[in-house]
């Protein structure tokens, strides 16, 4: 799928990603896959610009999101799971971000407790891993990041690069939270916790984003226009 040029004005999350629920998703086994989203505006008081789960049971899996704009809005691309899920969320990329007045720049959550049913499987285990983010400016925000794996089985595998965030007035005292999170920074700003280390100041192009186009980019949009007549 091809998300482009779309200005959203939303109660919930801007864009949000699916893949089914608990045991039903991971036994119809269908991930979300392939997701290209470009020059995406969002403005979300309560949810995110791009929400991947929080059920997200049958797998995400290459997810390609450029030229996003948040304005007034909860988290940027926040990844949302929880024991029982099971599936996967891997290979994310993120390359320019403009967010203007946020809680949260980064917001990963593995305690949703939420289930369809009684039916869940509690070692169903959700497979976090591959997050990239680069090229990230932001202003007034009140915490950096909130980034809370699943205790046994931690986010893996996260890359941060070339982030700079002015903090808001009244922001919270530590930008940054983190637990059950495994990855690596470079040119953040501000410092960001233990658990991503920073690999120096040239390496600040090291989160990946993929170069080569995805059979979606190959197809043209028919473009059609409206006018009023009076």
């Amino acid at each position: 799928m091809r998300i482009e040029d779309n200005y959203i004005v939303s109660g919930d999350d801007c864009v949000a990603v699916k893949s089914g629920w608990d045991e039903y998703g991971i036994n119809y086994g269908m991930p979300t896959s392939q997701l290209i989203i470009r020059r995406l505006t969002c403005i979300s008081p309560y949810s995110a610009a791009i929400a991947l789960g929080s059920e997200m049971s049958g797998g995400i899996q290459d997810v390609r999101a450029e030229d996003i704009t948040a304005i007034n809005t909860e988290s940027g691309v926040r990844i949302k799971t929880g024991v029982g899920r099971g599936g996967f969320v891997k290979d994310v990329y993120v390359k320019g971000m403009t967010l203007h007045t946020m809680k949260w720049v980064f917001w990963m959550t593995g305690n949703y407790g939420q289930h369809a049913d009684t039916h869940w499987d509690p070692n169903a285990l959700p497979e976090i891993k591959g997050i990239n983010y680069r090229d990230v400016v932001a202003e007034n925000v009140s915490m950096a990041a909130r980034l809370e794996g699943i205790s046994g089985d931690p986010f893996t595998g996260i890359c941060i690069s070339n982030v700079t965030i002015s903090m808001a007035k009244k922001a919270k005292k530590y930008p940054w939270t983190c637990t059950d999170i495994e990855g690596i920074t470079s040119g953040v700003q501000p410092p960001p916790c233990q658990l991503l280390p920073d690999q120096g100041p040239e390496k600040t192009e090291m989160c990946s984003f993929p170069t080569e186009n995805l059979a979606i980019d190959n197809i043209e949009m028919q473009r059609c226009s409206y006018r009023l007549n009076y």
